[in-house]
């Protein structure tokens, strides 16, 4: 790194701590009032909820890195408590759109001279505007269209950002060797090495091609066609796709026109069948990125975070699920669990799921309505993974892996307490076992 980069750094590094310096203070001080000794400051819901509101404020002024990387924790509820999880989860909509002088730029370096005459009317206000990418309405030879285009420059600055996140991270774990600082280590590095590929647009388009081969024959879900001949690594054009965000189904769920209870069997379902069964995963579900269509069809929209999950991991995953379970219900919040990496976005969908199923119905219970989900699809998932008829043990573990559910965990050890929690994990695996082939 030559002395200007390394200027550069310095500079960054500042701003970085000016924003969260007086806020990891602050934390601190709920452990010890004097940072290094003294008991616990006493805090009231009411700043718990104004602190949740400057953590949102800090995230969002440092930028398009810091709001993705705050987007994955707002999903991981072993890490980050309430109110600032709620806080972080409007992160979705809170990223200040590129102005159109700036994305007209970026489609003249994409297409040159043709930009012109390939587009028949692009919508300068965006239709989206996230923390990587900015989306348009469009229309190319007749077709009704959205173009999504890098933020300009956003490369560099996420790539920096992320080093230098990780290195504070270290830093602090060096002296507060906590295990949630580890965890929060663990989503970093997750995060560094799948951000380089969620802005190479070109890779973007061909995960979407490969989702919709494989979920082609599924009329509950859809995924947009992608147009390969405009396809460039700062830009790309899809099919546009009508439907109302999945958190925003209020006035449909109301008018019966969705059953919210049939939409988290789609989710999880859908979900399933990706990290089990096909081995690819979407990795970066939020509402923004799923849709509904007016006859209930899910949209799968944003395939730029695509994990593929090798069989050896599947099936481990699928074996381990049972204990990874069990260290989730005894040791959540205040014992050192820390997620493994290729763990981290499966803990995002279902928190996902739990929040859907818990925003249109108070009562609801993922775990009851996993359970027959997955005993459904028990033999197509077993005989994917280990072969055969699909009568060998591990559907076992499958479907206690899929019925234990992150969110769930969170909310009911909240609501109910860790026995009711433990008793219903064993009520699931005893019908489980029990269940006929």
């Amino acid at each position: 790194m030559n002395a200007r980069a390394e200027a550069g750094d310095r500079r960054r590094l500042l701003v970085i701590v000016w924003h969260a310096l007086p806020l990891l203070v602050s934390f601190r001080r709920d452990w010890r009032r004097w940072i290094w000794w003294g008991g616990p400051v006493s805090r009231t819901a009411s700043f718990h909820a104004r602190r949740a509101r400057r953590l949102l404020e800090a995230v969002t002024a440092l930028g398009p890195a810091f709001v993705k990387i705050a987007q994955i924790f707002a999903a991981r509820a072993d890490l980050i408590p309430e109110p600032y999880l709620s806080e972080l989860a409007t992160l979705t909509d809170r990223v200040a759109p590129v102005p159109w002088s700036a994305i007209d730029r970026a489609l003249h370096e994409s297409y040159g001279a043709q930009r012109a005459t390939l587009f028949e009317h692009i919508d300068p206000t965006p239709l989206a505007a996230g923390s990587l990418g900015q989306v348009h309405r469009a229309r190319v030879a007749g077709r009704d269209v959205v173009v999504k285009v890098l933020r300009p420059g956003v490369e560099a600055v996420v790539r920096r950002d992320a080093r230098l996140a990780i290195a504070l991270t270290e830093r602090v774990y060096r002296r507060f060797p906590h295990h949630h600082v580890r965890g929060v280590r663990v989503v970093l590095e997750e995060f560094q090495k799948r951000v380089e590929e969620e802005m190479d647009f070109r890779r973007e388009a061909r995960q979407c091609e490969r989702m919709r081969e494989r979920f082609a024959a599924d009329r509950r879900i859809r995924i947009p066609r992608t147009e390969p001949a405009l396809t460039r690594q700062r830009t790309m054009v899809l099919e546009f796709m009508a439907g109302t965000r999945i958190d925003a189904l209020d006035a449909h769920v109301a008018a019966g026109r969705i059953d919210p209870r049939q939409l988290a069997e789609t989710l999880i379902e859908t979900y399933a069948r990706m990290m089990l069964r096909d081995g690819v995963f979407h990795a970066d579900p939020h509402p923004g990125n799923l849709l509904v269509g007016d006859d209930g069809a899910l949209v799968l929209l944003d395939f730029g975070m695509v994990i593929d999950v090798d069989t050896t991991t599947r099936q481990a995953t699928a074996e381990r699920a049972q204990v990874l379970a069990d260290r989730v219900m005894t040791e959540l919040f205040d014992w050192p669990i820390v997620l493994p990496g290729e763990l981290v976005y499966f803990a995002r969908t279902a928190a996902l799921i739990e929040g859907v199923g818990a925003r249109y119905d108070a009562s609801f219970n993922s775990i009851a309505v996993a359970s027959p989900v997955v005993l459904r699809m028990r033999r197509e998932i077993v005989r994917t993974l280990f072969g055969g008829d699909g009568k060998e043990d591990g559907l076992v573990s499958a479907a206690r892996g899929l019925g234990v559910l992150a969110g769930t965990a969170v909310s009911w050890w909240r609501e109910r307490g860790p026995s009711d929690v433990q008793a219903a994990v064993k009520k699931l695996v005893d019908a489980v076992v029990a269940a006929p082939e």
